[in-house]
């Protein structure tokens, strides 16, 4: 499972820097397109910021929740003998 998302991570990765490197060769940059569609780089980072500004604070309730929980079905799930 691990392994099926890291590479799909890589092959994403490279596929961006392949699609990058080409829209370079026609003087495109992500300013410019980022203009076209009404963005600023600023705006951008703006919107990343609020959005883990609002997802930390959830993921750390979530967590903890869900790990006391994860414990407890850990420590009472009865033992596997594999041989």
């Amino acid at each position: 499972m691990i392994q099926n998302a890291l590479s799909v991570l890589i092959k994403f990765f490279i596929g961006a820097v392949a699609v990058g490197a080409l829209l370079n060769a026609f003087d495109i940059s992500a300013e410019q397109v980022l203009q076209d569609i009404g963005f600023t780089p600023e705006a951008v980072i703006a919107f990343v910021r609020e959005g883990f500004g609002w997802a930390l604070p959830h993921f750390l309730l979530g967590a903890m929740v869900l790990i006391p929980i994860w414990l407890i079905i850990f420590l009472l799930k009865p033992p596997s003998f594999r041989g």
